[in-house]
């Protein structure tokens, strides 16, 4: 089987593991059955909260990925290198460098300064993704939703001023942790960039697409906002299950339902289900897994209630089964 997930950061990775453990791939390959060797995951993976950050080009979603899956990530914050320390960024601080609320651990430059070398000699994203997970061994193919600049931006009221500015995604999140009075999203970049032709061939190759519970406005949204990947899915010959990231009317994890509020979706199932659409009415979904106790009513969208919390890799290994399941496959 050929599994192509369309993921963000944290929650996504979380969930690729769960994929892993289901199809006995990646840390899982131990417990692996007759045939599994046959199985193939694809992530494509958001790169709109990409940065230059003190001069180094940081792709916070995809290093998360690639962490997880590799084994080295920070069990604790569920990002960065574990064991991770922070000479660079105090010293930094001590020359009063900006911006001072992102921090890039010691181990982590490593990695930035690696993409960023890469980069400025000509190599494309995917490319250099590839070399990287060359020394993480992730157990998935890692591919940038695309090699361009595709940037998400966000319109707030200037907390220093009396207008409106448009802020990094990063900063946004990091420094002010989305609590500002904020207007709209922009995906800088998108006019002029196109979908990595891997992560189209991803897709159209598939046997199935899943859409982690990622946030779906910042995360899967803004894979959706690079031309040629929503055109992709429609035309893909595999079914789409997605999987709702509100439970209870909130996020499982993050800021969805901050993001959620400025586009005007409500924090319901529901709702995030008819904002990815039916693909036979236009938009994307074949099949919408939900929470157990929400619920859903999507015409031409297949809808079922399960458990949605992502405990440990075994119950979100038994999410995916029960999305394959719907779209009427088996692992």
């Amino acid at each position: 089987m050929k599994v192509t997930v369309l993921v963000g950061g944290v929650g996504g990775a979380r969930f690729l593991l769960g994929v892993q453990q289901l199809l006995g791939l990646g840390q899982f390959q131990a417990r692996q059955r007759p045939g599994a060797d046959s199985h193939e995951l694809t992530a494509v993976v958001n790169v709109g909260d990409d940065a230059w950050i003190h001069g180094l080009r940081v792709c916070p979603d995809l290093d998360t990925c690639m962490y997880t899956l590799g084994g080295g990530v920070d069990p604790e914050r569920g990002w960065g290198h574990r064991d991770e320390t922070w000479h660079a960024k105090e010293e930094l601080a001590r020359y009063g460098v900006q911006p001072d609320w992102f921090g890039l651990g010691d181990r982590d430059l490593g990695t930035h300064l690696v993409r960023t070398q890469m980069l400025r000699a000509g190599y494309p994203l995917s490319q250099i993704t590839t070399a990287l997970c060359d020394r993480w061994q992730p157990g998935a193919r890692l591919l940038p939703a695309t090699d361009d600049r595709c940037e998400t931006h966000v319109v707030i009221t200037d907390p220093d001023g009396d207008g409106r500015r448009a802020i990094h995604f990063q900063e946004w999140w990091v420094r002010y942790r989305a609590q500002v009075p904020t207007h709209s999203f922009a995906f800088v970049g998108a006019e002029k960039a196109d979908a990595a032709a891997e992560a189209v061939q991803a897709i159209a190759d598939a046997d199935v697409i899943l859409l982690a519970p990622s946030n779906p406005v910042v995360s899967v949204g803004a894979i959706l906002a690079v031309p040629g990947i929503r055109g992709a899915l429609r035309a893909a010959r595999a079914p789409i299950v997605g999987y709702s990231p509100i439970v209870g009317g909130k996020p499982l994890r993050g800021m969805a339902d901050a993001c959620l509020s400025v586009i005007g979706v409500e924090s319901t199932a529901e709702a995030v289900g008819r904002h990815y659409g039916a693909r036979r009415a236009a938009g994307i979904l074949d099949c919408w897994l939900v929470h157990e106790g929400d619920s859903a009513e999507i015409e031409g969208v297949a809808v079922r209630a399960i458990p949605l919390l992502m405990s440990d890799p075994k119950a979100t290994a038994e999410m995916v089964r029960a999305g394959l399941e719907l779209a009427g496959l088996e692992a």
